[in-house]
């Protein structure tokens, strides 16, 4: 959203990025367009969505002025759309996520056929709409009768790597000192393995940290926070591998670049437990590209196609924990393989970048009459 939102405020928008605030959540920083955070009594469940959207609704509906509402994901739908509707404005969709088939809802038929009556009511009063994949367009696409483009989420080429002429491969400069910086002293004297993103069900973090007691040579650091956030703790804790494993908490995105550039390896462990996952593109792959960080990640097809185009990651059938251990430990015993892979990542980070995403995100707005 930081990227979204800075790149339409640099195009001539007045942006506004509307969230909830939460007890944890870190001050927001002056970015280029306003920010506003609604606070909810809930924090999750049906009342939770019920109160955001109530709130949201009222929000938009009392607004002076705007043009455009960009709903993001289903659970924005209903405030968006009808406070949209009401106002006569302009209606983008941004699809994360295939909301219906996240782990959290896929099993549970209730919710599921609700959230899928909110896209079906909504969506078709919507002009624009865009997701992360190829693969969720054509789904979107078929389900809803309305184009979907593609806009990939990767990070803004920035990180400081430069190509190393004496090793053939990439070495890291040392970033510029944030003096925000939020997590003191991320070093470790171990091969850092690297999550990054929401500690939610699915997500193989349980196998990620069982993995550890096998992987004596290296240290995990989990940054983000989630729905799993305790019993993960908790479970790191009983490990005995829990003096190497860190949690990070919410960290600023500046910050988590820090954390990146000190990894060995990054993991996108993903359950196929639905097809937000099995079509998932996630940032974190992206971003450990950036870094020149090899990537542990999922054979589902939007990783395949792109390893296939660069191979920058190891590809795993599934999150069981003897398939992580022996993954990570085939890795460390092939250091050719290795520096292989961290090449491709250097070559790839120069097309996977922010820079050749962008455009098609503004076309979104300057097309089909959104001006």
């Amino acid at each position: 959203m930081r990227r979204i939102c800075a790149t339409l405020a640099e195009a001539g928008y007045a942006v506004t990025l509307v969230g909830r605030s939460l007890p944890g959540s870190i001050s927001l920083e002056t970015k280029p367009y306003d920010q506003k955070r609604l606070h909810c009594w809930f924090r999750k469940g049906f009342l939770f969505y019920a109160e955001y959207n109530w709130r949201l609704f009222w929000y938009l509906l009392f607004q002076k002025r705007f043009d455009v509402v960009c709903s993001v994901d289903f659970d924005t739908l209903p405030a968006g759309c009808l406070a949209a509707l009401l106002r006569r404005k302009k209606r983008v969709f941004d699809a994360h996520e295939y909301f219906t088939e996240v782990p959290e809802v896929v099993d549970r038929p209730f919710v599921k056929a609700f959230w899928t009556l909110v896209g079906r009511c909504c969506l078709p009063w919507y002009h624009r709409a865009y997701t992360v994949g190829p693969r969720l367009a054509e789904l979107f696409e078929q389900q809803h009768k309305l184009p979907f483009a593609v806009v990939r989420n990767v990070p803004i080429s920035d990180f400081g790597f430069r190509i190393s002429e004496n090793m053939g491969g990439t070495e890291a400069h040392p970033n510029v000192p944030n003096p925000k910086s939020q997590i003191p002293n991320p070093k470790s004297e171990r091969r850092v393995i690297l999550y990054q993103g929401a500690l939610n069900e699915g997500r193989g973090l349980e196998a990620l940290i069982g993995a550890m007691a096998d992987l004596p040579e290296f240290d995990l650091w989990l940054a983000g926070e989630g729905d799993l956030s305790d019993p993960l703790r908790q479970l790191a804790a009983q490990s005995p591998a829990a003096d190497r494993i860190r949690f990070w908490g919410f960290v600023r995105p500046d910050d988590l670049k820090q954390l990146t550039t000190q990894a060995w390896l990054g993991v996108n462990l993903l359950e196929n437990r639905g097809l937000s996952y099995y079509y998932s593109l996630a940032n974190k792959f992206f971003d450990c590209v950036q870094a020149t960080v090899p990537i542990l990640t999922m054979a589902f097809p939007e990783y395949v196609a792109l390893n296939q185009q660069y191979e920058v990651a190891v590809l795993l059938p599934d999150t069981a924990t003897s398939g992580i251990v022996a993954a990570v430990q085939n890795l460390a015993s092939s250091p050719e393989h290795y520096a292989r892979l961290r090449q491709n990542a250097a070559h790839a980070r120069l097309e996977w970048h922010w820079g050749r995403e962008q455009q098609v995100l503004l076309d979104c707005y300057l097309s089909g009459g959104m001006t």
